[in-house]
């Protein structure tokens, strides 16, 4: 379907060249100044997020098929379940990975680089760099998908923890770019995407059977998500707190970055805050109340952090607390209880939200992000045509479990931590 959208467009666009005034909408970033060689807001930057939902679908279920699963196959993985699992966190992986080393670039060759107070300095910037603009609204599209992959997919314990949290990274990241905030935008997602690149090589190297390899990088994993999720971002919360009210004269403004008016006195009705989405050089204003509003939403964010940190220390401390292992499940009653566990380290990651961003990762079962109808209707037929095969005894005895010689396992009565990335038991062939 998805290739089939994207011939159309591309046909049209080739064929009647009176429609590339609106065809090119999808495949390019619109509202470019030839003057300053940067790019303005507004609304025809939808269909350009439209046009890479589109992409995101097809390119994930063509390189999962055709690309990640023979390489699944020839690295020795030959059940179907295990090899959608490992193709599902290879492609988060490669996404992941690719998308941080961009940010990372602007990053590094932006003006806020290790300074927060750069952030909001000289606001609002009303036109941005190629690049930045491409990267934000690329990012928007992927989260605009992850709320239909939370509906489609099967339900989890913590649907609609996931589906709120989207909701509000999509408001933070629609809002921040029409507020011409998305330079913090941009920092929230430099500082969320590691966690989830950590998670998924993680997940990876147990499908691999490399146990040593997989309980360190679960180890690099917690160290990762405390620096970036508990310092780095409530630092930019403070920020905001902060900062915000000494580098921003607060009012409305307009006009382009050339011919910028303001400060002007906030108008007494509510049409200016739709204003900056409707109108690339309309009035854009910010006071107090718009910083409380974007500062509550993030606080928000950081405390399903929170929580899901703290459970991670609980687990943590249960497993590390040297326990035997037991185990008397056979391994199709293990992969069944498996099927159906829900992470405490889900997170959403994310918040690759345009001013927050919690980036959802699924630890220990299937993979959470990009799931589309193809992928869901092979999962669904491992959940549906599962037969009851006849109890067969555990060949280990109890209290025997296997290690790497680092003690992360637990008793039976609870999930042991490296089982919730998967690392618990090798993937049998």
């Amino acid at each position: 379907m998805s290739v089939t959208m994207i011939s159309i467009l591309f046909s049209v666009h080739v064929a009647f060249p009176d429609a590339r005034h609106h065809t090119r909408k999808f495949f390019r970033i619109s509202y470019y100044n030839p003057i300053t060689g940067t790019f303005a807001l507004g609304w025809d930057d939808i269909w350009f997020v439209f046009y890479w939902i589109i992409v995101f679908t097809g390119a994930r279920c063509f390189t999962m098929d055709y690309i990640l699963s023979p390489i699944a196959h020839r690295a020795g993985i030959h059940k179907k379940k295990a090899k959608v699992r490992f193709a599902e966190q290879a492609w988060i992986l490669l996404y992941y990975g690719l998308f941080w080393c961009i940010g990372m670039n602007l990053l590094i060759n932006s003006p806020y680089w290790l300074d927060l107070r750069a952030l909001w300095r000289n606001w609002p910037i009303r036109e941005m760099e190629g690049l930045a603009k491409w990267y934000y609204l690329v990012q928007f599209a992927f989260w605009l998908q992850q709320i239909v992959v939370v509906n489609i997919e099967e339900r989890r314990k913590d649907h609609w923890q996931m589906f709120s949290h989207h909701l509000v990274t999509c408001a933070l990241i629609f809002t921040s770019y029409g507020y011409h905030q998305s330079r913090v935008g941009h920092l929230i997602l430099v500082i969320m995407d590691p966690v989830d690149i950590i998670l998924s090589l993680a997940k990876i190297l147990k499908y691999l059977r490399l146990q040593l390899l997989c309980d360190i990088a679960f180890g690099v994993f917690i160290v990762v998500w405390f620096i970036t999720r508990h310092i780095f971002y409530p630092l930019v919360c403070w920020s905001i707190y902060k900062h915000i009210p000494e580098e921003i004269s607060y009012g409305c403004y307009s006009g382009s970055d050339s011919d910028l008016h303001g400060p002007q006195p906030v108008p007494e009705d509510w049409d200016h805050l739709t204003q900056p989405f409707r109108d690339p050089v309309g009035l854009v204003c910010w006071n107090n109340n718009i910083k409380w509003v974007f500062l509550g939403m993030l606080l928000a964010l950081h405390g399903l952090v929170l929580l899901w940190f703290v459970q991670i220390v609980r687990v943590a401390y249960k497993v590390l607390s040297g326990q035997p292992a037991e185990d008397t499940r056979s391994d199709d009653e293990d992969e069944e209880e498996e099927e159906d566990m829900i992470d405490v380290i889900d997170m959403a990651s994310t918040e690759k939200q345009g001013t927050g961003y919690i980036n959802q990762v699924n630890v220990g079962a299937e993979s959470r992000p990009f799931i589309e109808k193809e992928v869901l209707s092979t999962d669904q037929q491992f959940a549906d045509g599962k037969a009851k095969s006849p109890t067969r005894k555990s060949s280990r005895r109890r209290g025997e479990g296997q290690s790497s010689g680092v003690n992360l396992l637990a008793g039976s009565d609870r999930k042991e931590l490296l089982g919730r990335i998967g690392c618990d038991k090798p993937t049998n062939e």
